[in-house]
């Protein structure tokens, strides 16, 4: 029997106030390189598939040991992480970062994860095995769930917003796209409205 409500949240610039891949860059010294292509695949120019493969290739000199102390020092947004945590059974994160990458912040929110999946050794990343398409996710969530809701603000949550039932657009961090406003039911820009709405969408269920 499939369950009520589950919120389905991306993570870059929504969970964290960051973009994660400008601060790994910031490592070997392309910090303004890997911000411009960040913000030219938030803004759709160029394919988030493309992109991630680019900045995956410029990163992947990183050891993974040290993206992870990096990766615990990026700030989380802490009204949506507590809203995260107190309802970790009811929530997911979509995010098209690697798994790899990802797991400092995972074991701060324990709640489920999909992502695209890093090929890796030791202490070494060789390459991606899957780049997530967002919409896949929520394909999967709905069969466990009778309503999801999806919260983001870029062109690569488009996928999850179509699918999903009801898409929260959240300006907390970035300006949502156009593209976003015009299919979204809610927009919020501070983070504590963005918990007392998702609140409230948990109770109507």
């Amino acid at each position: 029997m499939k369950s009520n409500i589950n919120f389905a949240f991306d993570l870059d610039g929504t969970v964290t106030k960051q973009e994660m891949l400008p601060i790994l860059a910031r490592e070997l010294g392309l910090e303004e390189e890997m911000k411009i292509l960040t913000d030219l695949t938030l803004k759709g120019i160029i394919s988030f598939e493309h992109s991630f493969k680019l900045r995956v290739a410029i990163l992947k000199a990183i050891p993974i040991s040290k993206i992870h102390k990096i990766v615990e020092s990026v700030d989380l947004d802490e009204n949506i992480k507590e809203f995260i945590v107190n309802n970790k059974d009811l929530c997911s994160i979509v995010t098209g970062n690697l798994d790899i990458w990802v797991l400092p912040i995972m074991e701060k929110l324990k709640c489920k994860l999909y992502s695209s999946k890093a090929i890796f050794h030791e202490d070494r990343l060789i390459g991606i095995e899957e780049i997530l398409i967002k919409d896949r996710a929520i394909l999967d969530i709905k069969k466990n769930w009778n309503k999801v809701v999806t919260i983001g603000e870029s062109i690569n949550d488009i996928p999850m917003f179509k699918e999903g039932d009801i898409g929260i657009s959240y300006g907390g961090v970035h300006e949502p796209v156009k593209e976003i406003l015009e299919i979204c039911d809610y927009v919020v820009y501070k983070s504590q409205d963005l918990c007392d709405l998702l609140y409230r969408l948990k109770l109507q269920e």
